[in-house]
């Protein structure tokens, strides 16, 4: 049985290579802040990296910051696919869902907002943590759950209003506690995942739409649909969106949400849960208190 696809990964290489072509200066916001967070966690870890990859990153920042970092060796820029390619820029063009590195050839894979557009994230991390030398590690942001959720409701309610029903067009976004889960599924040691709002405010829906279009983060769902959005249903939107998400100065409040991981190839060096009923100490004892069985009140009784 053939599942049908989530993303329509040909229009998402148009959308990148369009937003290349027509870069906004400042349109780059969220990358520079998730790139700044990557660093300080990166910061902490001490040790340094012979060979690091910079995955999906048009913007340069990544590559850059590993450079910078004083951790890395050796730093391949590994942009991900536009249409057209940006010319004279990268070490390669790497598809984030077929990635093209050999087993155990990496010490560290930097994936800053890069894995979210895949039909098989599972898979992605498979690959991520084959190419890991032991001791190898990942460090990922993505959009979480809440990312634009003040742009879905809008879109879903005028949509339901002029059209008596709504197609998707919004992406869907990672649960954190998802997010934990599949890292443990692809075999990674010591997962962590946490996550940071931020929000952005603006004059209207439309300047919103404005920054996603410069980003290359409109809409690539496969289900979308096809027949074009009449104007109404925009301007339906936006007064959805001003009524119901707007300041008391009438600026529109958007959210994103930033969920950040990390993980580790396994190696025996690594901290391991002790096993169960190794334990030399009772808790009741470390805790200076006294154990006493289901039931039994303080005063001994029931």
């Amino acid at each position: 049985m053939t599942v049908p696809p989530i993303f329509d990964r040909t229009l998402l290489a148009r959308r990148r290579g369009r937003a290349l072509r027509e870069a906004r200066p400042g349109a780059d916001f969220l990358m520079a802040r998730v790139v700044e967070d990557l660093a300080d966690r990166l910061a902490t870890v001490s040790r340094r990296f012979p060979v690091a990859v910079a995955l999906g990153d048009p913007t340069g920042r990544t590559a850059a910051m590993l450079r910078a970092s004083g951790k890395v060796g050796h730093v391949v820029e590994a942009l991900p696919p536009a249409d057209p390619a940006p010319a004279g820029r990268g070490d390669l063009i790497a598809d984030e869902a077929l990635l093209p590195f050999r087993d155990a050839a990496l010490d560290l894979v930097v994936a800053p907002l890069s894995l979210h557009w895949l039909d098989d994230l599972p898979g992605a991390l498979v690959q991520i943590r084959r190419a890991l030398r032991p001791d190898g590690l990942l460090l990922a942001a993505l959009p979480g759950g809440d990312t634009l959720s003040e742009l879905r409701r809008s879109l879903i309610a005028a949509e339901a209003e002029t059209a008596g029903g709504a197609s998707p067009r919004v992406a869907p976004f990672v649960d954190i506690r998802d997010l934990g889960g599949l890292l443990q599924r692809a075999g990674f040691a010591l997962p962590v995942t946490d996550v940071d709002r931020m929000t952005v405010r603006y004059d209207d829906m439309f300047a919103l739409m404005i920054d996603l279009r410069a980003m290359g983060a409109t809409s690539i769902l496969a289900e979308r649909s096809r027949k074009p959005a009449g104007r109404g249903l925009f301007l339906r939107a936006a007064a959805l969106y001003a009524e119901r998400h707007a300041d008391a100065d009438g600026r529109i409040r958007a959210t994103f949400e930033i969920v950040s991981a990390s993980g580790w190839a396994p190696h025996e060096s690594q901290q391991k849960p002790a096993r169960r009923g190794s334990a030399t100490v009772r808790l009741a004892d470390a805790l200076g208190t006294v154990e006493r069985s289901g039931g039994e009140t303080a005063d001994g009784g029931e």
